[in-house]
């Protein structure tokens, strides 16, 4: 396993990161998913993904049994916080009161005295950015957080963000996670030049395209009914690709894969850590073998020549 610094911190992050959304405390039985995490653990991997709205709470407390028996300076942990884990009115967002609250909670389910990044898991319409900064920068001054991120926020919001940390004196964003794949690169014109230029690095989800750069999917006519591509509760990042072309993709890139004799995922999340400002690339894996197939990725360089070939499949 190789591995990077988070954007301009000291932090090391391993290449392959596991999450757990949509999988731990939910799809996946807690001692399978436990033994995933062990898996990822004995083979590296030192970031653990998370958040309070995974399966409401469920995912923190899968992660955080997992974990406990591990020194913990031997990894990175992270959790998030904005979408609703209640009915009330201050249930949700990124106001001060359910920062404070929210993080408070997530570290008891965790069973952490603090967690290693909280991340705004979106951008808040409705708070200042200033007083999510400000709450932020208090938690990392109790201890309870070590640094601050961002998921999904555009270029536009992260100067804006950058700039009322600076004007202000406060901790800024190391870390964005937004999503990024071979399918998705929507973050290449704007986000990635936007976060060099600030000192944030990426840490990707949904490398894989949901499954879609697995190799499982030939066709929109070849989608097992139990998947998670033909799950309309799963699929919500990659239903606007589910059409002929994106397939089309799919098969030019299988193809360069078979070439180079080599796993379709692993070339896929090697594709993205070609990425300089990309740290880790963010996996989920419902069971152990997954784990051990995917960090191969980790330290693969893919020829120029093939970089070439994969750009001209994916116009």
């Amino acid at each position: 396993m190789q591995y990077r610094k988070l954007g301009n911190t000291g932090l090391k992050v391993s290449e392959i990161s596991l999450g757990s959304w949509l999988t731990y405390g939910n799809a996946v039985d807690n001692d399978i998913a436990i033994q995933t995490i062990d898996k990822a653990y004995e083979l590296g991997i030192n970031f653990f993904d998370t958040a309070n709205v995974y399966n409401r709470g469920e995912a923190e407390k899968v992660v955080g049994e997992a974990l406990e028996k591990y020194e913990r300076s031997s990894y990175v942990l992270a959790t998030k916080v904005y979408f609703p884990m209640g009915d009330g009115p201050n249930d949700r967002g990124l106001s001060r009161k359910h920062i404070m609250e929210s993080a408070n909670a997530s570290l008891k389910r965790l069973k952490q005295d603090y967690v290693d990044i909280l991340y705004c898991h979106r951008y808040d319409t409705e708070t200042p950015v200033e007083e999510t900064l400000r709450a932020f920068d208090d938690l990392i001054r109790q201890g309870k957080i070590l640094y601050a991120g961002i998921s999904e926020w555009s270029a536009v919001q992260i100067e804006e963000a950058m700039r009322i940390a600076d004007n202000n004196l406060l901790n800024r964003f190391v870390v964005n996670q937004p999503q990024y794949s071979m399918l998705n690169r929507t973050i290449e014109p704007e986000v990635i030049p936007t976060s060099e230029r600030n000192g944030i690095g990426q840490v990707v989800f949904s490398p894989l395209a949901q499954g879609l750069l697995t190799g499982k999917y030939k066709s929109l006519n070849d989608v097992p009914a139990d998947s998670r591509v033909a799950n309309d509760k799963m699929n919500t990042f990659i239903k606007g690709m589910l059409n002929e072309a994106t397939f089309d993709k799919v098969t030019k890139i299988a193809a360069i894969a078979k070439n180079l004799d080599i796993p379709m995922a692993q070339l896929a999340l090697a594709w993205i850590l070609r990425q300089p400002n990309v740290a880790s690339a963010l996996i989920g894996a419902s069971r152990p073998s997954q784990i051990e197939e995917n960090v191969k990725a980790s330290g693969y360089i893919i020829p120029t020549d093939i970089l070439k070939e994969i750009e001209a499949a994916l116009q």
